[in-house]
């Protein structure tokens, strides 16, 4: 590249990070246009709207009031992957979205929910509305190449049967659709529809086909139900929790940077310089895809950003090996770049699986972290693989040809990993069933065997209307304290309602001696608004109701199922471009090894076992690929040139040794950002953080240790059956057994 390109390519790329710095923290117009204030916060973080509405059935079984909380999380995930439905007493469900504060908006939008029929002319009922399995307007052209809007209807199995015998034997008849007594349509059937999907078709404006997708859905809930109370609400979490957690990333950030650039000078001001660019980017992309940042979101975020300088470590250090070798600096870029792309495509491509599946399959926060995981995964790799390649030709160009400038490869003498094989595997053993004998220990102490928050186990609602205002700061600092005296307990979650002096604090389940202690103790300490009740005495305003987990056992399987298929697919993946299974077994075992320390680490600490713990769990498996990868592209590359090794366990050994460098810096980076957020975080974030960094350590160990060890014993078995086989194969000496004649005696 000559000199006057190499200035205009780094002019351009500065001026593009001035850009996109001052739109992230500054925004454009009087609104800050693509401000990162302006990104929607989950309802740990911010709030939004709370509806609450009770089912018209007096006695609703328990098992349609759980039908009905997950299929209405189906429906509120259009506003937000972050909503929350969970049930409030006996027959009321909770509807919580977050990044909204116009109550009758939603209310509106998402409808009443009533009953819904298909009936036939004569009133016959077809089916009801639980038979729906989606609603969803769409669109065709006609003959004429216009835009027609259609509503498109999907029916289960047995629903399917119903209406395509009710179609067969009416056709040229309307099937009316009855939504809470009112016929909303009436469309004729043109035909037998057999396969459980119809259109239905007419007049209709994208905004009324929405409004009839969004009643059909709604109608085919299990319960009716009817509004009792709608409010908008402050922040679980409070203001403190974001506040420290952006002071930890940019902490964090900047120590990366650092880090790179000790590392490896100027190729590491040049990574610090991608990351920067990177970071801009995420916080625009995610305001410009209308996304909702929670705590799971920055789990993502923080694994993305891992991930940048991973692409940068596994680039630098090739570049590295190649100047050593004694090849020319331009050489060594060219080369670098190229032999660092198949682990860097093949690590981000096996987390980008694991990302489709559980945005498909997941559901609440599951969806939300796949989302901030797969955008910054796909702006990780262009910043690695072209942000960074563009500025290291350039500078190239402006005269950085001196293999000084990359600084020296940290010299680790062959590392024999194999040999100490058996070690490696009795330490993992021993980590991993600490965490089985943890829970059998704190169960027989009659704690549980894990610590489930309110969102596994669900808890006590309890609703204070305050004389005075009581801003998040006072909340957290005065009255928080006192209700902690009473329950024992600092799990204590608190939403502000809009417009007032109404607070309601979540907390464990509580006893009815346990409310009534908690109602003297903030009547005593605090001015109570009091209100009369209906035998006309004056009554507190504090009410307590039951609530059930927000993380609903739906929900928990919809998580597994995503996590397994995820697996089976990464599996799959790297067992077609390694076009060996050994590896992919390897790497998959590997990965359980580290998923369960974390499962230990929670059992063994105590850590609140709630929404987050999801994240952390997704976390690791995205991290822990990724690290493998590298290592196992090492020995792929390696077996290429079998011949130089004196056996497969030195080839293996070389393989890790060689990779060393990136698996520290990669590990050190990626605890770091995690390690500012545990350092300066309140509670809640110090238990999201925590368990990270264990998964980060139990990570590095996995794939230093663990997989190059695994993948060689797997082999090793493999090569005796082929020498075996090829010994018995082979063709064997054929000797006379005639005795020769014998002389004649003298």
């Amino acid at each position: 590249m000559s000199k006057k390109k190499a200035r205009i390519v780094l002019v351009l790329l500065a001026a593009a990070l001035v850009v996109l710095m001052y739109t992230a923290f500054r925004g454009w117009g009087p609104t800050g246009t693509g401000a990162m204030k302006n990104i929607k916060l989950g309802l740990d973080l911010e709030g939004g709207v709370s509806i609450t509405y009770q089912a018209k059935e007096a006695n609703p079984s328990a098992e349609d009031m759980a039908d009905t909380i997950y299929k209405l999380q189906k429906r509120v995930e259009g506003y937000s992957t972050e909503a929350q439905v969970y049930q409030e007493g006996q027959n009321r469900i909770n509807i919580e979205i977050p990044g909204v504060s116009n109550a009758d908006e939603i209310l509106e939008e998402l409808g009443k929910p009533g009953s819904l029929e298909f009936q036939l002319e004569d009133g016959t009922v077809v089916l009801d509305g639980s038979h729906v399995t989606s609603a969803e307007a769409g669109s065709t052209r006609d003959n004429m190449n216009n835009t027609k809007y259609v509503v498109e209807v999907e029916f289960d199995k047995e629903g399917t049967k119903a209406f395509g015998d009710a179609t067969s034997k009416n056709v040229g008849r309307q099937i009316s659709i009855v939504y809470d007594g009112e016929t909303i349509s009436a469309p004729v059937v043109q035909e037998a529809i057999t396969d459980g999907k119809c259109q239905i078709s007419g007049n209709f404006t994208l905004d009324s086909a929405k409004e009839l997708a969004s009643s059909i859905r709604i109608g085919s809930l299990s319960l009716e139900l009817e509004e009792i109370r709608s409010n908008v609400v402050g922040a679980q979490l409070g203001q403190q929790a974001l506040k420290t957690s952006l002071i930890g990333g940019i902490i964090g950030v900047i120590a990366v940077m650092i880090i790179m650039i000790i590392a490896y000078k100027a190729p590491g001001m040049v990574a610090a310089f991608a990351l920067l660019l990177y970071t801009a980017l995420d916080l625009v992309a995610m305001n410009a895809f209308d996304m909702t940042l929670t705590l799971p979101g920055i789990a993502g975020v923080i694994l993305s950003i891992g991930m940048v300088v991973d692409a940068n470590v596994i680039i630098y250090a090739r570049i590295r090996e190649e100047i050593q070798a004694g090849n020319s600096v331009r050489s060594a870029i060219d080369v670098g770049f190229k032999k660092a792309l198949s682990a860097i495509i093949d690590g981000n491509v096996t987390t980008l699986i694991a990302c489709l599946v559980l945005y498909i399959m997941g559901s609440g926060s599951v969806k939300g972290f796949a989302e901030s995981l797969a955008l910054g995964i796909f702006l990780s790799m262009f910043t690695a693989l072209f942000v960074s390649k563009w500025i290291v030709r350039a500078c190239y160009g402006l005269g950085m040809s001196d293999p000084k400038y990359f600084g020296k490869a940290i010299a680790f003498r062959k590392l024999r990993m194999m040999e100490k094989r058996k070690v490696f595997f009795i330490i993992a053993l021993i980590a991993i069933l600490s965490g089985p004998v943890a829970c059998i220990a704190n169960k027989a102490a009659g704690r549980g065997a894990l610590n489930y928050s309110m969102e596994f186990r669900g808890g006590t609602s309890t609703d204070v209307t305050f004389k005075d205002s009581y801003d998040i700061d006072q909340i957290d600092s005065e009255i928080k304290p006192v209700i902690q005296d009473v329950i024992g307990d600092a799990e204590i979650q608190s939403q502000k309602v809009a417009g007032g002096n109404e607070i309601i604090f979540k907390t464990r389940a509580l006893s009815s001696e346990e409310r009534e202690k908690l109602a003297d103790a903030l009547d005593e300490k605090f001015a109570i608004d009091t209100y009369t009740d209906n035998s006309g005495k004056e009554a507190r305003a504090i009410s307590f109701e039951t609530i059930s987990a927000t993380v609903s056992n739906e929900m928990r399987r919809d998580a597994v199922v995503a996590v397994i298929i995820a697996v089976v697919c990464m599996l799959i993946y790297i067992w077609f471009r390694f076009s060996d299974i050994r590896f992919a077994s390897s790497a998959i075992i590997a990965l359980i090894h580290d998923v369960l320390l974390v499962f230990a680490s929670y059992a063994i600490v105590r850590i609140s076992v709630g929404g987050t713990f999801i994240a952390v769990m997704l976390t690791i498996v995205g991290y822990s690929i990724n690290s493998t990868i590298v290592i196992f592209d090492r020995v792929r590359e390696n077996l290429k040139q079998r011949g130089n090794f004196t056996s497969l366990a030195d080839l293996v050994n070389d393989s890790i040794t060689s990779t060393m460098t990136r698996s520290i810096y990669t590990s050190l980076t990626t605890f770091a950002t995690v390690f500012f957020l545990y350092v300066v975080g309140v509670p809640s974030i110090k238990e999201f953080s925590l368990p990270l960094m264990v998964g980060i350590v139990a990570g590095m160990y996995s794939s230093v240790c663990l997989t190059g060890a695994m993948w060689y014993v797997m082999r090793l078995n493999k090569d005796k059956k082929d020498q075996a086989a090829a010994k018995a194969s082979a063709p064997k000496k054929v000797t006379s057994s005639k005795k020769k004649k014998k002389g004649p005696k003298v």
